[in-house]
């Protein structure tokens, strides 16, 4: 895809990897819109985009309220009357032992991981389609893929989501979407508060946001006739 004057929607795009991707697409020239909570940090990152001399859409809002998900697409719609990638990159883990897990906890990832992305997915695909080339691109992780202690509810989530990516791209590349789903292992960004401490060494040999913004650009840039539907990638020297 030739990214110059496209439109890409961004969701959890205030830090960590959907900021990163943000920005590697406005530096190719994408127009953005991007969503997150945080109106402050959501601003810095659209003014950082704009440098580029992109136009840019910030939507302040929750990803897992449909009523949210909905608004935030139509005024994307609005504003740019296109849509033609949807980076779906909005999640939250919460890691316990499933005995010690709470409902609360296990409903917060669905309903964002997972029923989120779900809607804001549908809400997009007529849109996507109109485009004539278009790409979805959800963010899910290695624990999509594997098992660990403490991550019966996070990785149910991620799981989940790499059955709807495939399913999604069975369903869609006829209409000419293709489906990315992208599993990262551990990158240095808030995310990994908590397990890592801030002056931990590891932070700088782990994956960064950017590398896994740029496995995304690569991506998306395959030559017309190909599509790249997942890509694993990991720390090179953990």
């Amino acid at each position: 895809m030739e990214l110059k004057n496209k439109v890409a929607v961004i969701t959890g795009a205030s830090k960590g990897i959907g900021k990163a991707t943000a920005l590697a697409l406005a530096r190719e020239g994408c127009h953005i819109a991007v969503s997150a909570r945080s109106k402050k940090l959501l601003q810095e990152v659209a003014e950082e985009a704009a440098q580029f001399g992109v136009k840019t859409l910030a939507f302040t809002g929750d990803m897992s309220d449909e009523k949210d998900i909905r608004r935030f697409v139509s005024e994307v719609w609005t504003t740019f009357a296109r849509i033609d990638i949807l980076v779906n990159n909005a999640g939250l883990g919460v890691f316990s032992p499933i005995a010690d897990m709470s409902t609360a906890d296990w409903d917060k990832m669905f309903n964002l991981n997972m029923r989120g992305l779900f809607i804001a997915t549908r809400e997009a695909i007529p849109h996507l389609r109109k485009a004539g080339k278009a790409f979805v691109v959800n963010v899910s992780s290695l624990a999509g893929k594997n098992s660990f202690v403490g991550g019966g509810g996070y990785a149910a989530t991620k799981h989940a989501l790499m059955a709807f990516s495939r399913c999604l791209m069975l369903e869609e590349r006829k209409n000419g979407i293709n489906v990315l789903v992208i599993c990262p292992g551990s990158v240095n960004t808030p995310f990994s508060a908590g397990r890592l401490a801030d002056d931990d060494p590891k932070r700088q040999r782990i994956l960064q946001p950017e590398d896994v913004a740029a496995s995304i650009l690569h991506a998306l840039q395959q030559p017309p006739h190909a599509m790249v539907s997942e890509i694993d990638i990991r720390p090179a020297n953990p």
